[in-house]
């Protein structure tokens, strides 16, 4: 009787028990990066993962206790298994480039493939890496990938950082920081001065929204230095061509604003020069746009006079930091993200069918209330939709979200993540992922 007294208390202890706090960084992994390269390859309606190197990174940047999130976040999910116990001992969820392809048109008619790469802390002992990829209409998550890394292979390169760098915020130990690498795009060796002020420039607007303001000394931001032939970057619409090193490119998916890099390993390449976490990529354009993809990349025009470029900084950042989504309606040519039926992954819009699941359900001010129908004019200059912080809005559910005007809802008329054009603050939901983030972050968190 004693046993199985003992038994069930265990079990109980296991269950209850942060699945973090069961395993121990020094136990699993030695304090520099492994690199895991591959291509992303397929269509609208097949999806594949090809293998391509492993690479050896000086630096881990990540808090030790924040190893295995199982958040459910982003498009893509992976996992690093020990061979030796089967146990999962990191994994992280992100989102790409490609899967936002994938729901284009061109994806209907063609099929494509571009090189992505996770990064982990190097393991001690052999692992197994899956990639797993979501089905949009479902939410589900399908392993697409495995592979069996041996630690010790001398096919695994080292990488030796070889560019020059730049501390520009930097306030402690990386393992307890929020580490931002900043890379250069677009500035030619003459113009190195002018990236440098636009690294600070990116830092005291990042700060000047809560919750980063309060949290300023939780982060580090270093810069790396990568040089280009020409100043500016390409934009095809306008017939203009650059020869730049990261090549970032506007009018992605034939959206004139949409400024992104398909060559992620390069970025990977460049930001190993540096501890890092979170990778933003300044460019040297002043035409406005850029982009933000879930522990994936940031990117915006630098040389924009002006709020417009601090708001666009922010707005990107918390997608790419927090997995914030899009509040907005309309913009882009991408079908086939939101389906009835499914929650979003994305902490701050809904379908509804599964709020109670969000921390968003906490902030209701009346849980019973019906949602508010679609009847906001999504014109950024409307003054229903400036805030007022004399009298803010009720955290609720006002439809018109994820760039539908229907059947998906955001937490409030207006916010950083909507038409930040007329707004300065996030609204409650959104500062609460932001806020949860940089705990897990830092190490402040008892969230998994």
């Amino acid at each position: 009787m004693k046993k199985i007294i003992l038994l069930v208390v265990l079990l109980s202890l296991a269950i209850s028990t942060p699945l973090n706090a069961q395993i121990k960084f020094e136990d699993y992994f030695m304090e520099k990066t492994m690199r895991f390269d591959f291509y992303h390859a397929g269509n609208a309606t097949s999806e594949y993962y090809f293998f391509d190197e492993i690479i050896e990174e000086p630096y881990w940047a990540g808090n030790k206790s924040y190893l295995v999130d199982d958040r459910n976040m982003g498009n893509q999910v992976f996992k690093i298994i020990d061979k030796a116990s089967g146990k999962v001992i990191y994994s992280r969820g992100y989102s790409t480039l490609f899967s936002e392809w994938i729901g284009t048109p061109e994806a209907k008619i063609t099929s494509k493939a571009m090189p992505e790469g996770v990064v982990f802390p190097y393991p001690k002992n052999d692992v197994t890496i899956e990639i797993y990829s979501r089905e949009n209409s479902t939410g589900k998550l399908h392993k697409k990938f495995s592979y069996d890394i041996d630690v010790d292979s001398y096919f695994i390169r080292r990488s030796t950082p070889s560019l020059s760098t730049i501390d520009i915020h930097y306030t402690g130990n990386p393992n307890s920081r929020v580490d931002i690498v900043l890379l250069s795009e677009g500035y030619t060796e003459a113009e190195k001065d002018k990236f440098i002020k636009a690294c600070e420039e990116f830092t005291e607007d990042i700060f000047s929204y809560s919750p980063y303001t309060e949290n300023r000394n939780n982060f580090n931001i270093r810069a790396v230095w990568v040089p280009s032939e020409e100043s500016g970057v390409t934009i095809p619409g306008e017939h203009i061509w650059r020869n730049t090193t990261l090549k970032a490119n506007y009018y992605t998916f034939d959206s004139e604003r949409y400024q992104t890099i398909e060559d992620y390993q390069g970025i990977l390449d460049a930001a190993a020069n540096v501890p890092y976490e979170i990778i933003y990529i300044l460019t040297n354009s002043q035409k406005y746009g850029g982009g933000g993809i879930y522990n994936f990349y940031g990117i915006s025009a630098a040389d924009i006079p002006g709020p417009s470029t601090r708001k666009t900084y922010s707005h990107e950042f918390g997608h790419l930091f927090a997995a914030l989504g899009d509040e907005y309606v309309g913009g882009t040519e991408v079908s086939d993200l939101y389906f009835q039926g499914v929650e979003p992954w994305e902490p701050n819009i809904t379908t509804l069918a599964d709020l109670e699941s969000k921390d968003w359900y906490e902030l209701l001010e009346d849980k019973k209330a019906a949602p508010i129908e679609n009847k906001w004019d999504h014109n950024p200059m409307n003054p229903k939709v400036v805030y007022n912080p004399e009298k803010p809005w009720p955290v609720g559910l006002y439809e018109g979200a994820g760039y539908l005007e229907k059947g998906v809802y955001r937490p409030w008329p207006n916010c950083m993540m909507n038409w930040f054009h007329t707004v300065d603050v996030y609204c409650p939901v959104c500062q609460r992922e932001i806020q949860n983030t940089i705990d897990l972050f830092t190490g402040r968190s008892n969230r998994k």
